[in-house]
Order: structure tokens, then C-alpha cells, then sequence
């Protein structure tokens, strides 16, 4: 009986330190997340433990590490939205290529290390409280929080809770909290600077919803280049990030302002919008009216014509989120931080 169960057991530990080359030890510290260990030793281990198939044992692992080895992935609004909104909100959100790109990052950071994250909305005041309750009974270890309105709560509420947390872009307010985000005024000069290039002269932008730092930003950085250009004065849309936002507020910049002749649009899906409606009032992109968008999404290559766009490398945006998160986690005193990465113009056939 005991030889036939030993036989059909699962690998062990030390099957991934003869794997490994390294000892039991070794591979326990790794697999338990303990940090004082070679990277490239880590690196040996983690393969090996891929290769066997090893398992480690979720539960005896918890009372060693006191962690739940789960991270919060939290979507985040402001206010009380009704299921209805709830509803549309979580539809929206699986449509924009910009959230599965965190999601990548994410994984990609956790995976390796044994973490598993758990989707959370937050669109109530409930569901507010359900977040910083699922993180204070130890549910999760942490969360890395998007949040989509500039009076979201909950940033302020996991701060003021001492809880591990990490947000995708900077607060809009002051907020003790560390975050990840773009210099998003930079690479809204990017695009400007290459729309003047080109001779564009009458340009006009599409701009993200104001109360977001995000759009808030890349109207700045747009009107600041425009202005260094020798345009102090250039047309403005504000539309909600969506492609039918984009092609609304395109077609009412079109109608003010006819011989327009570049766009810029403060993010792919707008961009997007933007090009079917020139497309439809017989304007040619780029021959007519050159159009810039912002993201470097799957979006740009699937345009028509494919977008020249600044590049926000999300997916790394989202790994260092994770990166960090995981220190506030270890290190419960590690003082709050902020990591901003630069934009990248991307050229293709739409300016």
C-alpha cells in the first residue's frame, strides 16, 4: 500500500533539487519566495520546477510564509453605479484592448512566482468596502488597483487602511500611495511634434475625459507643443477613450473646423473612431488629414490605415506594478514610491 501510493504521488522537492543541482533547501527558500537567494539560481530553479511538474502545497506553504499567495487585481470607479452601469462598465472594460494588457503584464510578473490574482470590480460604495475587507482579513496579500475616475475613494481608503497597494497611474490627488504611470505631457509632444513635421498646420485633438490625469496630461502636453510650434490656439474634443466617443467628437471637430489637416487623438480606440469618420466624409488618411494616436495597442495595427501612435508599454507598466507590490508586501515599512516611464512615437502609415 505505501509503495503504491509513494509511486503515484506527485514530484517533490527533492526531485527538483536533483532537477536543479542545488539542494532541498535551496529549492524550499525559492518556492517559498525567501528574497536572499541568486537570481540565476532562482532562475534554475523555477525551471526545474516546470520541467518536473512540481506542485508545491498551497496550504503548508501559507503557514510558512503567512501569505494567501493571492494579489487583488482591482477595477476601481467613483460613486454608486446601478447594475445596469455595473454591467456596461465590466462589458466595456473586457472590449478595451488596454485592460488585457495589464492583465498580461500582471501574470506574466506572477505567475513564476506561485501569485495568482483575483478580478475584482469596485464600481460601489459595497464594493469598495468588500475590497479593503477582502485585503484586511488576509484574502489577498495586496492589490494593484486601475482606477478609472479621478474621485475614485478607494486609492485613499487602502492608503488610510495600511494596506499593500499599487495603482496604474498616478492619483489625482494626494494620495500616500505608490503608483506606476507614463509622462504622458511627453508623449503627447511626441505626436505633435511629428504632425508639424509633416506640415500639418490646422491640427486638432480628440482629448481623454479632463478629469483624468491621463487625459488631463496629454491635453497639456498638446496644447504645450503647439504652442512652442507657433500655434497658440488649436481646436478640442473631449470624448470618454471609446472608439464611438472618438467618432462623435471627430465629426463635430470636422464640421467646426473643415480644413483640418492632422489629428491628435488621446488614444487608439479614439483614433480608430476618428479615422471612419474622415474616411466617411471622403478625407484621406494621411494624403487629407493626417491622424496620431496614443497606446500602442492592438488597435494601431488593426486600423485602416495602421496608426502612427505613441507607445505606452503597458505590459511592463503592469510587471513593475506587480514588482513593486510584492516589495510593499515583504517589506511592510518600504516607504511609498513612484516609477514613470517614457513614451515612444511609433511610426506607421497614418501620419
Amino acid at each position: 500500500m505505501n509503495s503504491k501510493a509513494g509511486a503515484s504521488s506527485g514530484p517533490t522537492l527533492e526531485d527538483v533539487a536533483r532537477a536543479a543541482g542545488v539542494s532541498r533547501a535551496t529549492v524550499s527558500r525559492v518556492v517559498n519566495g525567501v528574497r536572499n537567494v541568486d537570481p540565476e539560481i532562482q532562475e534554475t530553479v523555477r525551471q526545474a520546477v516546470a520541467a518536473t511538474g512540481y506542485t508545491p502545497n498551497r496550504a503548508a506553504r501559507s503557514l510558512v510564509t503567512r501569505r494567501a499567495e493571492v494579489i487583488a487585481l482591482v477595477v476601481s470607479g467613483a460613486g454608486d453605479a446601478s447594475e445596469a452601469e455595473q454591467d456596461a462598465f465590466a462589458s466595456r472594460l473586457f472590449a478595451d484592448p488596454f485592460f488585457g494588457r495589464v492583465v498580461s503584464g500582471v501574470i506574466s510578473y506572477l505567475r513564476p512566482r506561485s501569485m495568482h490574482p483575483v478580478l475584482m470590480f469596485a464600481e460601489t460604495s459595497d464594493a469598495r468596502d468588500q475590497v479593503v475587507g477582502f485585503l484586511r482579513q488576509g484574502s489577498a496579500d495586496g492589490a494593484l488597483i486601475v482606477s478609472t475616475h479621478a474621485q475614485d475613494p478607494l486609492p485613499a481608503m487602502v492608503a488610510e487602511a495600511s494596506l499593500p497597494a499599487v495603482l496604474f497611474s498616478r492619483p489625482a490627488g494626494p494620495v500616500p500611495i505608490s503608483y506606476v504611470d507614463l509622462a504622458h505631457k511627453d508623449g503627447a509632444r511626441l505626436a505633435v511634434d511629428h504632425l508639424l513635421a509633416r506640415g500639418c498646420r490646422r491640427i486638432v485633438t480628440i482629448a481623454g475625459p479632463c478629469d483624468v490625469p491621463s487625459g488631463h496630461d496629454r491635453l497639456d502636453g498638446f496644447r504645450d507643443a503647439m504652442a512652442r510650434g507657433g500655434h497658440p490656439y488649436a481646436p478640442m474634443a473631449e470624448a470618454d477613450f471609446t472608439l464611438g466617443g472618438g467618432a462623435r467628437a471627430m465629426a463635430r471637430l470636422l464640421a467646426d473646423n473643415p480644413d483640418l489637416d492632422g489629428v491628435f487623438a488621446a488614444n487608439d480606440l479614439m483614433a480608430q473612431g476618428a479615422c471612419q469618420v474622415l474616411r466617411d466624409h471622403g478625407r484621406r488618411v494621411p494624403e487629407d488629414v493626417a491622424v496620431v494616436g496614443f497606446d500602442d495597442s492592438s488597435v494601431a495595427s488593426a486600423c485602416t490605415p495602421p496608426l502612427t501612435t505613441v507607445r505606452q508599454p503597458v505590459e511592463d507598466m503592469a510587471r513593475e506594478m506587480a514588482r513593486l507590490l510584492q516589495q510593499h508586501i515583504e517589506h511592510q515599512d518600504r516607504a511609498v514610491t513612484s516609477v514613470v516611464f517614457d513614451p515612444e512615437l511609433v511610426v506607421r502609415a497614418s501620419a
